[in-house]
């Protein structure tokens, strides 16, 4: 999963492998993306598939209750994560992001915004992230084509990455 912010343009993308345990793939074209409120914000997922969508579903209405607020709604769904017993077991990352701001989010509480405009998480994310940084740094290509092409370099290296890419923009 990565996401890109360059020069207002805002997209993410994701692979679709969803593997069990350490050697099985169960599914070959999940797709871990999805457009919020109403078009204006753009969430991916990593790790757990039910932990996932039940973040998903969380912030989503913490989005609605804070009238598509990306940053309150982030520090909301991280603190509410983080506090609350059944949610702390939840084994998943999220990034989010919309015109103006990208985050990461996690159980731990932390919400954290790269100072690059660049977030991956999952198993391929040092690999994309990587990838990403050298297409921002050496070419003009705008941001859906930086995150497809950095998640088909991760793809092909990393066994837990594969490359059916689904591929959002704002």
């Amino acid at each position: 999963m990565i996401c890109i912010n360059r020069n207002g343009q805002v997209a993410i993308g994701g692979d679709g492998q969803v593997t069990f345990g350490n050697n099985t793939i169960m599914k070959a074209n999940a797709c871990k993306i999805r457009k919020l409120y109403n078009g204006h914000v753009l969430a991916g997922f990593a790790g757990s598939v039910a932990d996932s969508l039940t973040l998903f579903d969380k912030f989503e209405r913490k989005l609605e209750e804070y009238r598509g607020n990306l940053m309150r709604a982030a520090v909301e769904l991280a603190r509410d994560w983080r506090l609350d017993r059944v949610l702390r077991r939840l084994e998943a990352l999220l990034v989010v992001a919309d015109q103006e701001h990208l985050f990461v989010i996690s159980g731990s509480g932390e919400v954290i915004e790269p100072d690059d405009g660049i977030a991956a998480i999952g198993s391929g994310s040092p690999y994309a992230l990587a990838a990403a940084r050298a297409l921002i740094s050496h070419t003009s290509l705008e941001a859906e084509q930086i995150v497809n092409s950095a998640l088909e370099i991760a793809a092909s290296i990393c066994i837990y990455t594969n490359n059916s890419i689904t591929v959002e923009k704002l």
